[in-house]
């Protein structure tokens, strides 16, 4: 049963929508734009950037503090097992200002950079992710970050002390009926003198059951004086007619703040409306370049907690007369989380000292990192869980009831599970990624693919492409991955060399641009349907920005003198696992069961397969697929809980 309050909408319209989101120029360089272009821009991010020595000052101080409190403030079993944040605990942490991390000193916040941002929440995911995510949602995506791009010096003034101090936000833009798709959007904020009032209900509302604050998309009707559109607002919860009508449970998270709240003719100024009519999501997709960071770096935090237990428990486990690791079969997991987790740390350092410089434009970098972080981590977690073996399914109460260390690995796990989810699932991540990538070729030739253009269009549209392509291709067949001594830099005495990495990078960017050029070719404006492909393209990317980043950042540690031998020998390995990774992806590009796939689930969807189904039965309980959510007085009580 469908929500009969969500509107149809075409295809077209629904890419019209998104297309219109998105930040439209490249104003400053891009290392992963040039990458999917062919173009090893190593200068980009080599010498690896590196942080203002006042502002390693300040950060390291609070990580000294926030560390201490992790340590006595924060009991993560607590959570676990009363799926709650203390209310003493969130205390503890307005004291310490980390609801203020990223908001400037003049409003009361630390003023921290993205870098120190980062290591926080990696330091308090690594205790307890359930903390991580209250803190990353407030000042990721809550008001902070769109009223520190895009909103009025009254709103900052009025909104962002109250935030570093004591409120705490969320943001609110999923409806139960409407997840990636926003043109979809059913909310809506009609015009009514200075205020606007919203109706509509929005589903998954991370720390929106205890916020004081709201960011709530919604959509304008146009009208005489109103552009109209998705548009963003600030709207105080404690509001009339606003309710949080459930507090929703996980498989993991349990101590998440996270709910369905319902707008029923709530009056919102106008003067809480951020940026113009029509601007909410290309608000929400600005505010995400930098702040989809906060779940890569609490995945790096896995990874470092992932590699800790797995080096200890090895240690302490034999088999057949021999540690644990010393059996290849483990060992080669060992090796694979302490290369990930060294590979996935220079990914999120580097995207985050290049987002505090903002000499680059990293929209496509802090996707790769979110993508990748998400997905490696689940990884590395899990195959932590197949080290521990059965304890590694246990519960960590259940281990300490019968005397043996709580090690929380399964819960960790339906922890990390949700980030190949959260704030863009991996198959949104893909398309958005693979649609930045060919922004260039699009921006040249993508008339002559769209079929609204007239033959005028196309003519020019072609004489363009006819120029780029001329300039560009030639470019592909030759580079210095092809040049034994490239890099050489990267090949000190008594290290491990690197240089031959970069120059697969290097190598393979170009045949990454050449297959991307070819289906274009093939496909034409058929290639958006071809998700499967668009996936391995990104894949790939991901992988030789990741190798990048690794050798970049191991050469950075050799040249300050720290682990800088270790740091070699990590990197190496990470770009050999890496290496075969991408080599798989590029087989994958052309031979593949794509074709096969779709009329498998064209049968299946038809109904022609239900005998596969037979002899089982079906636990789920009697309901909607998908929840009413026409607007309309709260259905429910309010269990919206303002933490003290």
């Amino acid at each position: 049963m469908t929500a009969p309050s969500v509107r149809p909408v075409s295809e077209r319209e629904a890419r019209r929508v998104a297309e219109a989101a998105r930040e439209q120029g490249w104003q400053k360089p891009s290392f992963a734009k040039e990458l999917f272009l062919g173009r090893f821009r190593l200068d980009l991010i080599h010498p690896y950037p590196t942080p203002e020595p006042e502002d390693v000052r300040r950060g390291e101080e609070f990580l000294a503090r926030l560390r201490a409190f992790c340590e006595t403030g924060i009991d993560p079993a607590r959570i676990e097992r009363e799926a709650r944040i203390p209310d003493e605990t969130v205390a503890g942490l307005r004291e310490l200002g980390a609801f203020g991390m990223k908001i400037d000193v003049r409003y009361g916040g630390l003023g921290l950079t993205q870098v120190y941002y980062n290591k926080a929440l990696m330091l308090v995911g690594s205790v307890s992710p359930v903390v991580g995510a209250l803190l990353s949602a407030h000042q990721s995506i809550g008001v902070p970050q769109p009223l520190k791009l895009f909103g009025t010096q009254e709103q900052k003034d009025a909104f962002l002390p109250r935030c570093a101090r004591h409120d705490i936000s969320a943001f609110l833009l999923t409806e139960p009926d409407v997840g990636s798709d926003p043109a979809r959007l059913a909310t809506t904020a009609v015009p009514d003198g200075d205020d606007y009032v919203l109706d509509g209900v929005k589903l998954w509302t991370t720390n929106g059951v205890v916020a004081d604050l709201l960011v709530v998309m919604a959509r304008v009707p146009k009208s005489e004086g109103h552009k109209g559109g998705i548009t963003a607002f600030v709207v105080e919860t404690a509001t009339e007619g606003v309710t949080v009508e459930h507090r929703n449970a996980f498989m993991g998270l349990r101590g998440i703040e996270n709910g369905v709240t319902r707008f029923h003719g709530v009056r919102v100024p106008a003067a809480h409306r951020i940026g113009p009519e029509g601007a909410g999501l290309k608000i929400a997709l600005t505010t995400l370049n930098t702040g989809r960071l906060s779940i890569p770096a609490m995945c790096v935090g896995a990874g470092k907690w992932c590699l800790k237990i797995a080096r200890e428990w090895s240690a302490a486990r034999e088999q057949w007369g021999k540690s644990i690791a010393r059996h290849e079969a483990v060992g080669a997991k060992i090796s694979f989380i302490a290369a990930t987790t060294f590979a996935l740390e220079a990914i999120v350092d580097l995207s985050g000292q290049m987002a505090d410089e903002d000499r680059n434009d990293i929209r496509i970098e802090a996707a790769l990192a979110k993508l990748y972080g998400s997905e490696m981590g689940w990884l590395m977690t899990d195959e932590l869980i197949q080290i521990r073996g059965g304890r590694g399914y246990e519960t960590a109460a259940s281990l300490a009831a019968r005397g043996e260390r709580a090690v929380p690995a399964e819960q960790m796990l339906r922890d990390m599970r949700i980030n190949r989810i959260f704030e863009g699932s991996t198959e949104i991540m893909h398309l958005l990624i693979a649609r930045e990538a060919v922004d260039a070729h699009l921006s040249v030739a993508g008339d002559l693919i769209d079929p609204e253009k007239t033959l005028g269009d196309k003519a020019r549209a072609g004489a363009r492409a006819g120029g780029f392509y001329a300039r560009w291709l030639p470019k592909l067949v030759a580079g210095p991955g092809q040049l034994p001594t490239s890099y050489a830099e990267f090949h000190p005495a008594g290290h491990t060399d690197l240089s031959g990495h970069l120059r697969y990078v290097e190598r393979a960017s170009r045949r990454l641009a050449r297959s991307t050029f070819y289906a274009m070719s093939r496909w034409q404006g058929r290639l958006e349907t071809k998700q499967g492909f668009l996936g391995r393209v990104v894949d790939i990317g991901a992988e030789l920005f990741a190798m990048s980043a690794a050798c970049v950042r191991a050469e950075q540690l050799r040249t300050q003198g720290a682990h800088g031998r270790e740091a070699y020998g990590l990197a190496d390995a990470f770009c050999r696992q890496a290496r075969i990774r991408a080599d798989e992806l590029f087989a994958r590009l052309w031979t593949n069961t794509d074709a096969l796939d779709r009329s498998v689930v064209n049968a299946v969807t038809a109904g022609a397969c239900t005998w596969l189904e037979e002899g089982i039965l079906d636990p789920s309980g009697d309901g909607p697929w998908i929840a009413d959510a026409t607007p309309g007085p709260a259905k429910y009580d309010n269990v919206h809980r303002p933490v003290p």
